[in-house]
């Protein structure tokens, strides 16, 4: 029968990921699959936000936002290059929610999630503080400044699969299952190579369907499992505009409806919008923003800002599909956001399927699913909660230390521009030296593809974090498809194209 995985899993986003890296790390062999690439669903189309959920004490949810902010602290601790602190300004509406109302909640919030590290809530003047000059004059007196953080969704991603590939684990991107099945207690994974076409079956003891908004089509590949849990497909969607207001903390608006919209600081040149709750039909992979989300969006921040913001100022868009857990709540805003973890065991042969959750509490959901499948792996006890402690790739320095390695960047590669400099320190931490080696120069650093996007960067892509195309490289793991034009993200997809032979070398290096 050949290798015999303890533990394989579908779906590359970050639940399928954390899972990944907390098995491996307990001594499991793991196998994962994504069908695409990594983070290239749902996980890389949020709000980018590590943050308790303000709104869910409003839904009593308080087991759901103590455990989404007990977990703040230490994501930012694992990974600070990726995860930053972010101070958000809550306006007080005087014809929505009371400001005793708001109070009490930012007070529960600030004193149920171990909060250490993070400053605590103020209350601001908005007709002195600086954060009130971008609002409409006159309208908002008072408002209140809380702590959350900002992460950068897909590389949370993609720089937890890299280490749970470092520790041993097979990640395979581009490959999807396409049949399963058992056999003498052995879950049979056909999986198929999207780009050669090339089919292989892996052997497993135990299964976890983290496929996200597919993971009811998982099960219909022939698992033999008749789920009780539903899924829930919610739309949400972002804009994305040029900056909007020369300081550094977001806004969260209230809006009539109920729902609440944030306006964060993005990539330092714009401003993050978003989200929209929308129920979606039809398949994940055809979600768009539509116009009327669009203008949502647009009016919802009017009506805060002095400046409107129209749909002609949007420089980009983003939609993904959440897959909550159906709960049965008529409102796609009230679906609750916590996850719920089936097991099944058809024949006796273990099966994980997951349902909604945050990427705020991935790393919990990780845990918690492992202790399900505790009867069923070998290594489930032994180090039992070491991710909360572990670096992530890159994240291995002091969280008040950033600047200090940018600095060191910019000291020992002294051809890099601060904004270059900082950018890599933000992308790759401690790992921007490994990335930039021996270069003694720009040139040392190859093909300059534009917005400090170099050649040696690209390999490095290629060569340890699964990247194939400009998409995986512009959207996902930099995020400059907002700088660079279309002809440069096309020239770099030919370039990609032409050296696919490197990249297949390259990750098979990288593995040994």
């Amino acid at each position: 029968m050949g290798q015999i995985y303890d533990l394989a899993i579908i779906g590359g986003g970050v639940n399928g990921c954390g899972i990944a890296r907390d098995a491996v790390g307990r001594g499991n062999s793991v196998f994962l699959c994504e069908m695409k690439d990594l983070a290239s669903g749902t996980s890389s189309w949020s709000t980018k936000l590590i943050h308790g959920g303000l709104r869910y004490l409003e839904y009593y949810d308080f087991k759901l936002v103590r455990h989404a902010l007990l977990e703040r602290e230490v994501l930012w601790a694992i990974a600070p290059h990726i995860i930053r602190p972010l101070r958000f300004v809550l306006p007080h509406h005087a014809g929505l929610r009371p400001a005793w109302l708001l109070r009490l909640g930012l007070f529960l919030y600030d004193h149920i999630g171990g909060r250490k590290l993070l400053p605590a809530t103020r209350t601001l003047d908005l007709d002195k503080d600086e954060t009130g000059k971008p609002l409409t004059p006159g309208r908002f007196h008072r408002g209140f400044e809380y702590s959350d953080c900002f992460v950068d969704d897909a590389r949370l991603v993609v720089l937890t699969a890299r280490d749970a590939a470092d520790r041993g684990a097979d990640i395979r991107t581009r490959c999807r299952a396409v049949e399963i099945r058992q056999a003498d207690g052995i879950w049979q994974v056909t999986v198929e190579n999207v780009l050669t076409h090339e089919r292989e079956t892996i052997n497993a003891r135990t299964l976890v369907n983290a496929g996200g908004p597919w993971v009811e089509n998982v099960l219909a590949t022939g698992a033999g499992v008749n789920a009780k849990a539903k899924v829930r497909l919610v739309q949400g969607s972002h804009i994305i505009v040029p900056k909007l207001y020369a300081h550094d903390r977001a806004y969260i608006f209230q809006n009539a409806d109920g729902r609440i919209v944030f306006a964060i600081p993005y990539q330092n040149d714009f401003t993050l919008i978003g989200t929209t709750d929308v129920d979606y039909h039809g398949d994940p992979a055809d979600v768009k923003i539509t116009p009327d989300e669009i203008a949502y969006l647009c009016s919802s921040v009017s009506e805060y800002f002095a400046r409107p913001v129209l749909a002609d100022d949007v420089v980009w868009t983003y939609a993904g599909v959440r897959p909550l857990y159906d709960d049965g709540a008529s409102d796609a805003k009230a679906a609750t956001r916590d996850y719920v973890l089936e097991l099944d065991l058809p024949g006796g042969t273990p099966l994980l399927s997951i349902y909604g959750g945050k990427i705020t509490t991935y790393r919990r959901l990780a845990e918690e699913a492992l202790e399900k499948l505790a009867p069923y792996l070998k290594g489930t006890k032994a180090k039992e909660g070491w991710t909360a402690h572990a670096a992530l790739p890159g994240g291995d320095f002091d969280v008040s230390s950033v600047e200090a390695l940018t600095a060191e960047i910019r000291r020992d590669y002294p051809f890099l521009s601060a904004a270059h400099a900082n950018r890599l320190v933000h992308a790759y931490g401690t790992r921007a030296a490994k990335l930039l080696a021996h270069a003694k120069s720009a040139a040392d650093l190859g093909r300059d593809f534009g917005a400090t996007l170099t050649e040696r960067e690209v390999r490095y892509l290629m060569a340890h974090e699964w990247a194939v195309s400009a998409e995986d490289i512009v959207w996902r793991r930099s995020k400059l498809g907002l700088r660079l034009s279309g002809e440069e993200i096309v020239a770099l997809d030919a370039w990609l194209s032409a050296n696919r032979d490197d990249s297949v070398a390259a990750q098979a290096e990288a593995r040994s």
